[in-house]
């Protein structure tokens, strides 16, 4: 088997996917950066999850247990670990979040995933099959209203927001559009925002 690393491939981002059974022969993503085929194919950042609104099926004391086991373990294998999180639409939890990691001492850079323009019903089914808080007072702060869910709504607001709480001592961090689909809606949103920003 060729080398990652001979194809170009320096960077992977590791997730489970939250199937009910597993369906193959790891149990969960440090299984496999536990393996040592990453390091060993010349993998040199390894990507896992961040979820600033919780996850539906693990509790937050968990999330962390986890987030930290990942990170030293992609360490201890020579690689540079970063948290690139789900999708979330309240900047405070965001932020929150984020105050919350620093303070554990994890140091490591964060892409902080932004939901891209899209329908407003896409966005919400998105929300809920990845278990990501779409309450009606977030919701309204994002730009839509649960009670006309005809159009479609863009990050201004959300980014916007973080532009103004991301401060030097949450350290690295970045943004992620997720597109879910809509690639030419997004690359003309972030060239629109990159235009009056």
């Amino acid at each position: 088997m060729r080398g990652a690393a001979s194809l170009g491939v320096k960077r992977v981002f590791i997730i489970a996917g939250d199937p009910p059974e597993p369906e193959g022969p790891f149990q969960d993503s440090l299984q496999i950066i536990e393996t040592g085929l990453l390091e060993k194919h010349g993998i040199e950042i390894v990507g896992i999850g961040g979820h600033p609104e919780g996850h539906p099926n693990v509790s937050k004391a968990d999330l962390w247990v986890w987030m930290e086991n990942k990170i030293a373990a992609i360490r201890e294998r020579g690689m540079t670990p970063l948290v690139v999180t789900q999708f979330a639409f309240d900047d405070e939890a965001i932020i929150e979040w984020l105050k919350e990691m620093r303070e554990r001492g994890i140091d490591v850079p964060v892409r902080l995933g932004v939901p891209g323009p899209a329908g407003i019903k896409r966005l919400l089914g998105f929300a809920k099959r990845c278990g990501v808080g779409a309450s009606a007072n977030v919701m309204k702060k994002y730009g839509i209203s649960l009670t006309n869910l005809i159009g479609s709504a863009g990050p201004d607001k959300l980014v916007g927001s973080l532009d103004k709480g991301l401060t030097p001592e949450l350290g690295r961090v970045r943004l992620h559009l997720y597109p879910f689909g809509a690639l030419t809606a997004s690359a003309e949103w972030i060239n629109k925002y990159a235009e009056k920003h």
